[in-house]
């Protein structure tokens, strides 16, 4: 038991507070006059530091233990408003979501304290090292671990309580979405990386693509501005998961960090508007630049940040990302993932500035909410400056997997999985870095042999570190990266100058498109039903288990409670009954019987002497005639 702190700790520390501590101070202007004003900052306190707890914690049972705080305090967060009847139920559908995934998280860490006898991360790594664990036990046990960063960081299929969880205070999204809830299931899989063999990190990789496609598609029919985010949201998830599978957890975590940036200015931004307004819909705003224009342009630059445009934070992020899973498919022959990422590259300008043009330009639609909209207090303002900034500063953070954040956030080597097809030459075992080993990892030729014990010749062999391989696979990821580079260029302007002709030159009849193309978007807008499919199949049987556990409960368990009751009743009038009638009776009949006695003795002693002396003349004359007799 203890804490660990290292390169990822200290990042992910950075991401956590500076965004709570944006998100505190923006809440005392937003939350002012709310009636559980006090509630409120006590529970987001109380957020910030289970997510501190995952990020410091260096075994699973801790890591365990603060998981569920954050599944905890974000059901008190998200059901703030608790007399809505849709927050009581957002917060309820979050909560029971995520134990789904923490079932499967918890299952796998059963099955590595099984195998190895400690929970300690480096002492897990060195276990993996060595072969302890391997097989389908690592591939099941690997798997059950991403579980719960699908439920926390809300990926399909699990990811229908992120949209719902809208119902809570803006505040509120604005920390789940960025720095804390759903940060932590991808900091967990970047932190485990090691544990993961070949057959998790793909589905790990195949999850990430499938989510970030998916879940954009959905984001272009929604006019909710929250809910937009909400998907942009699942959907940047899905990016830093696909990097995970990809074995680049280096820009996976540094999305993270940009991510929390800009995302985090997003729902402020947001918040600001519907402070401003007093709606979330899109439909019912427009022209709102002139009324706020510091909301304005730092929502611009966090949206120019999402959309992934040169010089902003996004940009590098996102680009390293397809760049490695584009590296990865040149190598392994699996370019799905890098399609559907590249795909939906272009569908996030395109949804985004939608949300830009229908709420900050245009006309507006309804005049009394625009004529009493406000840009919103220092408070509230200064949150979202700071955060502008930082979506523009910590693009120098990471360039080319050059910069600080390479060299200073990354603590292990790329995962099995690229070992196996050795993407750079950077995947050659599962060992951590010189500089944050512990004892017992394997180094240089102890990895090679260990390799070649664990996964034989031919794995060793992709494990090396000859000059030949590494450069070969060298120039595979820079031919990869610049192309990645150009495509997702050319999709972030495609899907921008798409959206300005589309909602902001209006050359587009969107309303005929709708009509044209109903079934696709009933689907789109019923978010391809996934809560009907949980309603029509899971929640029956759910129910039917319920009722039939509610049963069992009350026939058999409570049976047994009752006539155990019933019993001991029954037990308990018997020996009352023979307590009363005898041994009670016993005692009170020799107590009868004593007092009789007493009773007539008594009567002897009358106190006259004339009586006594005819006693003692009567007993000699009887002892007289006695003697004489005999």
């Amino acid at each position: 038991a203890g804490i660990l702190v290292d390169g990822m700790t200290a990042v992910m520390l950075m991401v956590v507070c500076i965004v709570s501590f944006l998100v505190h101070l923006y809440s005392v202007g937003y939350m002012h006059g709310d009636r559980r004003y006090e509630r409120f900052f006590a529970f987001l306190g109380f957020f910030t530091f289970s997510m501190m707890g995952i990020v410091l914690a260096n075994n699973l049972f801790f890591l365990y233990v603060f998981w569920e705080l954050v599944g905890l305090s974000s059901y008190l967060l998200i059901g703030f408003f608790f007399h809505k009847h849709s927050a009581a139920n957002a917060n309820k559908k979050a909560f029971l979501t995520n134990r789904v995934g923490d079932w499967g998280f918890w299952l796998g860490i059963l099955a590595f304290f099984t195998a190895t006898g400690t929970l300690n991360y480096f002492e897990l790594f060195a276990h993996v090292e060595a072969g302890t664990i391997k097989g389908a036990l690592l591939g099941w046990a690997g798997v059950g671990l991403f579980l719960g960063c699908v439920g926390k960081s809300a990926q399909m299929p699990l990811h229908i309580w992120l949209p719902d969880a809208m119902e809570g205070p803006t505040p509120v999204s604005a920390l789940i979405h960025a720095a804390t809830m759903v940060a932590a299931g991808v900091y967990m899989v970047a932190r485990l990386a090691p544990l993961f063999g070949a057959d998790a990190m793909m589905v790990i990789l195949y999850v990430g693509a499938i989510t970030a496609f998916v879940t954009s598609t959905i984001a272009l029919v929604k006019t909710d501005i929250k809910r937009v985010l909400a998907f942009s949201t699942l959907s940047q998830l899905g990016y830093m998961v696909m990097a995970l599978g990809a074995g680049d957890a280096t820009n996976a975590m540094f999305h993270l960090t940009t991510h929390a940036m800009f995302k985090a200015l997003l729902f402020l931004g947001a918040g600001s508007v519907i402070h401003a307004v007093h709606t979330q819909e899109m439909t019912e705003m427009g022209g709102l630049r002139k009324k706020m224009p510091i909301t304005f342009v730092t929502f611009l630059v966090a949206t120019l940040a999402l959309s992934g445009v040169p010089f902003f934070a996004g940009f590098y992020s996102k680009d390293g990302i397809l760049g490695s899973t584009l590296a990865f498919g040149m190598n392994s022959g699996h370019y799905l993932p890098f399609i559907l990422g590249i795909t939906a590259a272009a569908i996030t300008p395109f949804y985004m500035f939608r949300l830009v043009f229908r709420t900050f330009f245009g006309k507006p639609q309804i005049q009394e909410k625009y004529d009493h909209a406000h840009e919103s207090p220092l408070s509230m303002t200064i949150p979202l400056m700071v955060l502008g900034v930082l979506s523009i500063v910590a693009a120098g953070w990471q360039t080319a997997d050059k910069g600080w954040f390479a060299k200073f956030a990354a603590p292990y080597d790329m995962p099995a999985i690229v070992a196996e097809f050795n993407i750079e030459g950077a995947g050659d075992h599962l060992v951590v870095h010189d500089d944050h080993a512990q004892a017992g990892q394997a180094t240089g030729h102890e990895a090679e042999a260990s390799a070649e014990e664990a996964h034989g010749d031919e794995h060793a062999a992709a494990a090396s570190h000859g000059e030949e391989a590494h450069g070969e696979h060298h120039d595979v990821a820079h031919t990869a990266h610049v192309r990645a580079m150009i495509m997702s260029i050319t999709m972030a302007l495609l899907g921008i100058t798409l959206s300005w002709w589309v909602y902001h030159r209006k050359k587009v009849n969107t309303a005929a498109i709708q009509k044209k193309y109903h079934g696709a978007y009933t689907v789109l807008q019923g978010m391809y039903f996934f809560d009907e499919f949980y309603h029509a199949t899971v929640y029956p049987f759910t129910l039917w288990v319920a009722s039939a556990c509610a049963a069992f409960d009350r026939i058999v368990i409570d049976g047994i409670v009752n006539g155990t009751g019933y019993l001991t009743r029954m037990v308990a009038w018997i020996s009352g009954q023979i307590d009363k009638y005898l041994v009670d009776g016993a005692v009170n009949g020799v107590a009868a019987v004593l007092q009789g006695a007493g009773e007539g003795l008594r009567r002897i002693q009358t106190g006259r002497i004339q009586t006594y002396l005819t006693y003692v003349s009567a007993s000699v004359l009887i002892l007289v005639l006695v003697y004489r007799v005999l």
